[in-house]
């Protein structure tokens, strides 16, 4: 068995061993993999406001594939993996922010080229800005990189066997025939939600969930931590904050049901109680890493200047990075255009230099912040909406008070600085995280960022057309008689809104306060569990997101997190009853868990992409309902009983 990962200061292949990285098999299978989980992951974006980490199906892939060629090695396989994870990092930049112009109506589709060049110039300098930041955050601070470490073990693993692709393949086909009994044939409808008035109409009881093995999945590779705090924040907006708002003005409505009027009231006012905490935790986020972000740039750059001295040693191979001189030049190659498309979009040179110059500056900060949060909670926890809101709100007070509340233009401006901002800071995440595997297994740090920026350009042109595809079919932003069921794009709709209200007025400010309110305390909470050296933590934007999102979708994230819970108990038992050999299998066992999650999560986007080619040739959302469209939950929440079962079963299964 490979040699554990976590704490190991050499790496699996050593720099004076040389084996092929990037080659032509593996670019272009790292290629149709961007492309596939950028589609796949845009959706599940759009429809449950996150995204996950594709690193590690990316990679089981790469090795059940590869595995039909003579050659291939672990460092390929790894380059894979680089190159696909870019689809989904870019997909989280652009399905956070892009939508929102369509949402302010600047924009009536997806135009193809400005929709390319903002996610594939703007996840470039991702990559760019991460580059002077690796050797101080993987190498000299030594973060963990949750997904990074996990990467690493799942390469470490197939170099004995590829057998993980089988629970990939065969927990995509089970979502993809559930998702398409919901979204296709209509037997049962995608949430069950059902709320009550109380105390004479005057408030009300509300419970929901939605029926998606993907947010089972979520909740299952974000474990019951993350899973218990997104539940939390569900829990303060729905039973705490809808109901004292119920109260306390005048009650439910005569024409309206519990049900809509929890809903209006989350929509119109809550909502942004999530807003205020997602803002203040933003802010702390770049209070507490600042030192550190200063100290991995300056460790980067003394890297680079050593390294050109006079009698300076050779690097080694595993400690090549991209020349600094090729990176600034590359860097100038991406801010250009954007500054002649950010003319183009809004007119204007005092307007476009002010634009340029918050997009870079707040690109590289946020890059940072990104790439050290990933090193803390992973890749799939980063707080890409936190610093994209932070980043909004900021460009839109700045260009407020230079160009005043006349300026039609604003609210687009700042989604478009935003834009940008997400991209990068998606990017750079998923950048250091890869880079973390590869100076585990051994793989060149100059191939990787090349090639992440290859996966990053791949997954920008597919953008546009999978966006346009789901707008048409589903719609985005909020519900309408038109589009009944359209995909919410929670944080697209939360930057619309956050833009549009500084510049317009209309937010609920009071509430954005109180959220401001509660995060401090959620902050206070978390600083005491971290004098304590509690296992247990709060970070303040996973709560964030869960006040935010719909309730329907925190639930089932919390039963995810507690099918995690259950099954490493259950592996921590056996472990401790039968000894190392059964602890070695059990790590194993417990890989398995991950991998039909991440298939759960694949399989169920794919199809809600595929059926939307014939709701949009039909112009009609029941296209394929044959047996008419119908309103019982109970099939769709017994099947998702047995998925959930067969989770448990798989993943503790020794």
């Amino acid at each position: 068995m490979a040699e554990p990962t976590q704490g190991r200061t050499s790496p699996y292949i050593p720099a004076s061993q040389s084996l092929p990285e990037i080659t032509i098999k593996g670019t272009i299978l790292g290629i149709l993999l961007a492309a596939i989980l950028a589609g796949a992951n845009a959706y599940l974006g759009l429809f449950a406001g996150m995204t996950v980490s594709a690193s590690i199906p990316a990679a089981v892939i790469s090795m059940g594939v590869l595995r039909f060629f003579k050659r291939s090695n672990i460092l390929e396989n790894n380059m894979v993996q680089t190159i696909a994870s870019a689809g989904e990092a870019l997909a989280a930049g652009v399905i956070f922010t892009i939508p929102a112009l369509v949402i302010l109506g600047r924009w009536t589709h997806f135009d193809f080229l400005q929709t390319m060049l903002i996610a594939g110039f703007g996840g470039t300098l991702g990559v760019l800005f991460t580059v002077p930041l690796r050797r101080a955050l993987i190498v000299d601070e030594g973060l963990q990189f949750p997904e990074g470490v996990a990467c690493a073990q799942v390469l470490e693993t197939g170099e004995r066997g590829g057998q993980g692709v089988i629970y990939v393949a065969g927990a995509a086909i089970t979502a993809a025939l559930y998702k398409f009994v919901e979204t296709g044939l209509r037997l049962f409808p995608d949430a069950w939600e059902v709320a009550a008035p109380a105390a004479g109409r005057r408030t009300l009881a509300y419970i929901g969930t939605n029926l998606s093995p993907a947010l089972i999945a979520v909740g299952y590779i974000v474990g019951l931590n993350i899973a218990i705090l997104v539940f939390a924040g569900g829990a303060i907006n729905w039973w705490v904050a809808i109901p004292i708002y119920a109260a306390t003005h005048g009650g439910i409505p005569a024409d309206q049901s519990a049900v809509d009027y929890a809903n209006h009231i989350w929509a119109t006012q809550t909502r942004y109680v999530g807003v205020g905490s997602m803002i203040l935790g933003g802010l702390w986020a770049l209070v507490k890493l600042g030192g550190s972000v200063l100290n991995g740039v300056k460790s980067g750059l003394a890297a680079y200047q050593a390294s050109r001295a006079p009698g300076a040693l050779a690097v080694e191979r595993t400690d090549r990075d991209i020349p600094m001189p090729a990176v600034i030049g590359a860097l100038v190659i991406s801010i250009v255009p954007l500054f002649f498309l950010y003319h183009y979009l809004v007119g204007g040179f005092g307007m476009t230099i002010a634009m340029a110059i918050v997009m870079v500056v707040a690109g590289f900060l946020f890059s940072a912040v990104a790439g050290y949060m990933a090193g803390l909670v992973g890749s799939s926890n980063n707080p890409i909406s936190g610093v994209t809101i932070a980043t909004i709100v900021f460009a839109s007070l700045l260009l407020l008070v230079l160009f005043g509340r006349e300026s039609d233009v604003g609210p687009a401006a700042a989604i478009l600085i935003g834009a940008v901002v997400a991209c990068a800071a998606a990017i750079a995440g998923d950048n250091l995280q890869d880079l973390k595997t590869g100076y585990l297994v051994g793989s060149t740090p100059w191939k990787q960022e090349l090639m992440l920026a290859v996966g990053t350009l791949v997954s920008a042109v597919v953008m546009a057309p999978v966006l346009d595809l789901l707008l048409s079919a589903y719609g985005i932003g909020p519900r309408t008689p038109v589009h009944p069921a359209s995909l919410t794009a929670p944080q697209a709709t939360l930057m619309a809104a956050v833009a549009q209200g500084v510049f317009h007025g209309g937010l609920p400010w009071t509430m954005v306060f109180i959220g401001m309110g509660v995060a401090a305390a959620i902050i206070a909470l978390d600083t005491i569990l971290e004098k304590r050296n509690s296992e247990f933590r709060t970070p303040v934007l996973a709560v964030a997101v869960g006040i935010y999102l719909p309730f329907q979708l925190s639930t089932p994230i919390l039963v995810g997190g507690l099918i995690a819970w259950a099954v490493q108990r259950s592996l921590r038992k056996r472990a401790a009853a039968e000894g190392p050999a059964a602890a070695a299998l059990s790590a194993d066992v417990e890989q398995r868990g991950l991998l039909l999650a991440s298939g759960f999560i694949t399989g169920e986007a794919l199809v809600g992409i595929a059926m939307a080619v014939p709701i949009v040739i039909a112009s009609r959302a029941d296209v394929m309902a044959f047996w008419g469209v119908h309103d019982a939950a109970w099939p769709g929440l017994l099947i998702l009983a047995l998925i959930c079962y067969g989770l448990y079963r798989v993943g503790k299964a020794v």
